[in-house]
């Protein structure tokens, strides 16, 4: 993609699901009555308020997440789709997802959703064993996780799904027979998680144990490995795909881009007009649905909170979105979006060990992980910016 011309995203988040499962942290709750033309109206309304603003924005990608997408009415679906090529321009080749569940009912409506506009499907399969299935508290068996897949490819141009590693017990061999089954259903994307316990879920709660850091090395590894030898490499820390079937949407994020958040909780990045300006404000919307569909009733907008980022703020951003990306920061984009360089930003010692010890690469076209840099990430991050100077 080209790094004169920005992406611009937009992000719609639908809070419900028909169960909560027990690793998610995510602003999802268990699905309640709704009035379909409210919510509907709540949605293009919030369309409407940003659209003042970033209506000279090309949309690029189009994401519809959650919570569970796939239990929006189609008809709700259809009218934001609609409501986006009205208020914006469009990519021509615009990628528009939406998240389902592999369960029979799901399934059903796949056709609606590819007739109403979604050209790319992310199915949340999470696992091809049945006892895993359960243990994540899935609605969904392994048959019906493949005939999802299987029918899914059928109906729209690009598919993914998503998996989960690291489980209570896994071993190196289970996880290996995992992918193999992957492998035979893929077709350019997908998306393989280590299981983190976040504070707040039910395996909190329960006290299940994390895996080992040795064995979730070991699968971190395998997972690389496998899928690249597979012709599905790794273009970011936990997302593979074969030649041309990255998740645009998603690079909008990982490169620093703008997009909006619209919906329960949803958070955005909306860059200043001025010209030659590097501010850009975060959004935050009402995380309550129902008080965020009040919101936007009473008040025309949903917004929460919105702040500028300060430049170091900016900085330490780019760095943690951008190190996921086997292409790494840029430093083109970096300095486009920050006024100073790579170099001038970060620790001069934290980088000159980093890239001694062969954690980072850094070059004239900018700063990037090594396979043993993505295993020690967070630390990696933290080294660089210890002594990183304050750019406000």
């Amino acid at each position: 993609m080209s790094e004169s011309k920005a992406s611009f995203g937009i992000y719609i988040h639908w809070p419900f699901c028909q169960s909560k499962c027990p690793y998610c942290d995510f602003n999802s709750h268990v699905v309640e009555p709704i009035n379909p033309d409210a919510w509907t109206a709540a949605y293009l309304a919030e369309l409407i308020h940003y659209a003042k603003e970033t209506s000279h924005n090309t949309v690029s990608s189009l994401f519809f997440g959650g919570g569970t997408p796939s239990l929006m009415p189609t008809a709700m679906v259809a009218a934001i789709i609609n409501a986006v090529h009205d208020y914006w321009n469009v990519a021509e080749n615009i990628e528009i997802t939406a998240e389902a569940n592999p369960s029979s009912s799901d399934a059903k409506i796949f056709t609606s959703f590819s007739e109403a506009g979604v050209n790319r499907l992310s199915l949340g399969v999470q696992s091809f064993n049945d006892q895993v299935l359960q243990l994540l508290g899935r609605d969904h068996n392994t048959d019906e996780a493949m005939a999802a897949i299987t029918k899914a490819q059928q109906i729209f141009p690009r598919v993914s799904f998503d998996l989960i590693y690291g489980l209570p017990g896994e071993t190196e061999a289970a996880w290996d027979k995992t992918l193999e089954t992957a492998l035979t259903l893929a077709s350019e994307h997908l998306s393989a998680y280590q299981l983190t316990i976040e504070p707040g879920t039910e395996f909190h709660r329960r006290r299940t144990p994390a895996v080992e850091p040795e064995l979730g090395a070991q699968l971190f590894k395998l997972t690389r490995k496998k899928l690249a030898d597979a012709g599905m490499p790794a273009y970011e820390i936990s997302n593979h795909a074969s030649g041309g079937g990255e998740c645009q949407h998603n690079l909008v994020y990982w490169r620093g881009e703008d997009y909006l958040g619209i919906g329960p909780g949803a958070h955005g990045r909306i860059s200043s007009h001025a010209e030659n300006s590097c501010e850009i404000a975060t959004t935050l919307a009402v995380r309550k649905p129902s008080a965020w569909l009040a919101s936007v009733e009473e008040t025309g907008s949903g917004a929460h909170k919105r702040q500028k980022l300060s430049l170091s703020e900016r900085r330490d951003e780019l760095l943690l979105m951008g190190l996921r990306l086997g292409e790494g920061v840029s430093a083109r984009r970096f300095s486009q979006k920050t006024g100073v360089s790579i170099e001038e930003s970060v620790d001069p010692n934290g980088l000159a060990s980093l890239t001694g010890e062969n954690y980072l690469i850094a070059d004239t076209t900018g700063l990037r992980a090594t396979e043993d840099g993505f295993l020690r990430l967070d630390a990696v991050l933290a080294h660089l910016l210890a002594g990183a100077p304050d750019l406000d």
